[in-house]
Order: structure tokens, then sequence, then C-alpha cells
């Protein structure tokens, strides 16, 4: 188990660097006015999430616990936007057309009400 958790706290450092390397030159070459930096973040991480399960779990040629490291280590790191992504996929896959919709809004409406109240508290202390 502590070997386990190793792996997947290295592979999460790298996930980090990749993230912030990748951040740091979109935001060079595009700037600022958008935030291009994330989106390319997430949308690449959604596209590596995909691939390496489909590698993983459909075509069974990456073993569990590599699958592990690389999709909660590395990924997780990297974005976890590609996580709520895949689970948000795993649903509408499944013909659970209510629940996907209810993850996205769950997620994403009550996640910007949650920061905006994070944000107002914040001000207000």
């Amino acid at each position: 188990m502590a070997l386990k958790l190793f792996w997947i706290a290295l592979a999460g450092a790298c996930g980090t660097l990749a993230r912030y390397s990748l951040s740091a030159t979109v935001h060079r070459w595009f700037g600022s006015a958008f935030p291009w930096a994330t989106a390319t973040v997430n949308i690449l991480g959604c596209f590596l999430f995909g691939l390496i399960w489909a590698v993983a779990v459909e075509r069974s040629a990456i073993s569990p616990e590599f699958r592990t490291v690389l999709l909660v280590g590395f990924m997780g790191a990297f974005t976890t936007f590609s996580t709520f992504i895949s689970e948000t996929g795993h649903l509408i896959d499944k013909r659970a057309l209510l629940l996907a919709l209810a993850n996205i809004a769950l997620q994403v409406m009550i996640g910007l009400a949650a920061f905006f109240l994070g944000l107002s508290l914040a001000r207000a202390v």
C-alpha cells in the first residue's frame, strides 16, 4: 500500500508540473484575455483520460494498478475536470441522461455558487 501511494504521489507531482508547464506556455502564446491555458489543460486532460481509459479498460493493455497511478495520480493532478467529464460521459454512455444532467448542474451551478459564497465570505472577513 505504501509503495502504491508513493507512485500515485510521484505521478501527481508529474501531473502538477505538466499542468504548470503547459499553462505557462499557452499563457505566453495567447495572453490572458481568455482563460486559454485552463481550457487547453482541461480539454487535453479529457482527451488523455479517454485515451488512457480505453487502452487500460477496453484493451486491457494497462494493469489496474498502473491505471490507478495514471488516472488518479497524474490525471488527478493535471486536471480534475477530466474526471468530471469521464464520469458524466459514463452516465451518458449508460443512457442515464437525467443523472448526467444532474451531475453537470450540481457541479457547475452549485460549484459557481460555492465559489461566489467563498469569495463573499472572504471579502466580508
